[in-house]
């Protein structure tokens, strides 16, 4: 096998999609991945960083176009790296999303599926303007700032107008914000440096066409915020809410430990399958509600509850999946790490007269075996643990409470499918799985399984 150089020029064929949407090829055995390309495509590939096993690569055309090949929506998608999949139909991105659970059940989890075993995704009636949150990081400088999403691979931010794949009022928040920076010379954050302040603009919306502001900035100030506020009410429409959440630290991580109220309301509200839902500014929520109403139906589905039945929820955040849960249980136990979300999830259950279900806030591998060793005993499981997936001894608090069902749903599959080969492992088997398509455009898919007790 001949090593791939930098700049190299090569014909290749396109075989599949990776778990990013990209087109992965092979030279002489070697994997290179090329975002752009697709399946069954006699693709130009220009080589841009090679490794001793594995190679990235930019497509530079087809000598043979897919039909599955489509002409993006978005001005800057060949720039931006906030969707991977707009240059193709939207059935060949959930095609390629059930490949890539089928393959991970398979060879992660080692399971003997056949294909039939793995339905169809769930896709959107409309894969456009469905997203409720968008994080816009700030550059440029204070005469002619900068508000966009950064390029694949980087930290270069490719400016934008609007995102097609965003609830409405982006535009406007973008306006008032880079004009308001004008007026007032507010410096954006520089991320070399430290110095600066703004460095995110994030926006929530709900399907009610109301609209949340959250601004992070390096200090917990913000000059002339009430300019800004009559900026964003003449521009932007459902405008509700401007929130500060100071972030000093230097990193990635985009919102700060806490926020304060600027303006308006203190928390959004989004309805899900006939309940109310308060989001406050710093708390997880589902990023395509249309989409989480289908992912919620298929855990109720999959865990086929009975009246008599105690649940708990693992990893319950503002307690979504268990509110929803306990009009159909005796009772329903969430656990979260997240204090503020565990008060949300307690407001939420108030709020929709939800009186069988109650919120432990702690690590779900600290509070949970605790529960369980002082005689918890869940007829239902349900685990949506962050993209890590499950610790050990949650494994180990599952198989020692032996629940008749679990009801695992996952954003990332690999790792699901490594905890499903421990609880098979441990006398479950796989019942039913079902991928659920809530990042439209974008890699990564939403996988609910049920297993049940041998």
């Amino acid at each position: 096998m001949s090593a791939l150089v930098k700049n190299q020029r090569l014909l290749m064929r396109c075989e599949r999609l990776g778990s990013e949407l990209e087109g992965v090829c092979r030279h002489e055995g070697m994997a290179v991945f090329v975002p752009g390309a697709l399946p069954g495509e006699l693709t130009d590939v220009l080589v841009v960083k090679a490794q001793a096993r594995y190679a990235f690569g930019k497509w530079m055309g087809a000598r043979d176009a897919s039909p599955d090949r489509a002409q993006p929506r978005c001005p800057v998608y060949a720039k931006c790296g906030g969707c991977s999949g707009q240059h193709m139909t939207y059935a060949a991105t959930l095609a390629a999303k059930r490949e890539q659970v089928l393959d991970c059940l398979r060879r992660v989890g080692g399971l003997a599926l056949e294909e039939a075993d793995v339905p169809p995704v769930l896709g959107a009636a409309d894969p456009w303007r469905c997203r409720n949150k968008t994080a816009l990081p700030v550059g440029g400088t204070a005469e002619e700032p900068i508000l966009g999403f950064y390029r694949r691979h980087s930290h270069d931010i490719v400016p934008i107008q609007d995102c097609p794949v965003a609830m409405p009022g982006l535009e406007g928040v973008i306006d008032a914000v880079r004009g308001w920076m004008r007026a007032y010379r507010v410096p954006p954050y520089d991320e070399r440096t430290g110095q600066g302040l703004l460095r995110h603009v994030v926006t929530r919306a709900s399907r009610d066409g109301s609209l949340m502001v959250v601004l992070t900035a390096s200090r917990d100030e913000l000059p002339h915020a009430e300019a800004l506020v009559r900026a964003l009410k003449a521009q932007v429409a459902g405008f509700c809410a401007l929130h500060l959440s100071p972030q000093p630290e230097r990193g990635n991580v985009i919102l700060g430990r806490s926020s304060r109220r600027l303006y308006g309301r203190d928390a959004l509200s989004e309805t899900l399958l006939g309940l109310r839902f308060e989001i406050p500014p710093l708390s997880f929520f589902q990023v395509n509600p249309a989409q989480t109403e289908r992912l919620y139906e298929t855990a109720l589905d999959f865990a086929a509850l009975e009246p008599g039945d105690c649940v708990v929820d693992a990893y319950a955040g503002a307690g979504t999946i268990a509110l929803c849960m306990a009009g159909r249980a005796r009772r329903v136990v969430g656990i979260e790490i997240v204090p503020q979300a565990v008060e949300g999830a307690r407001r939420n259950a108030a709020l929709n007269g939800v009186k069988n279900a109650e919120f432990y806030v702690g690590a779900v591998e600290t509070v949970l075996p605790r529960l369980i060793e002082n005689g918890l005993r869940p007829d239902v499981m349900v685990l949506d643990p962050p993209r890590k997936g499950v610790e050990p001894p949650v494994i180990g608090a599952v198989l020692a409470a032996r629940p008749r069902r679990v009801v695992y749903v996952s954003c990332h599959v690999p790792t699901q499918a490594r905890d499903i080969a421990l609880l098979t492992a441990g006398g479950y088997r796989l019942q039913r799985c079902q991928p659920v398509d809530l990042f439209c455009y974008a890699g990564g898919v939403e996988n609910v399984v049920s297993l049940t007790r041998e």
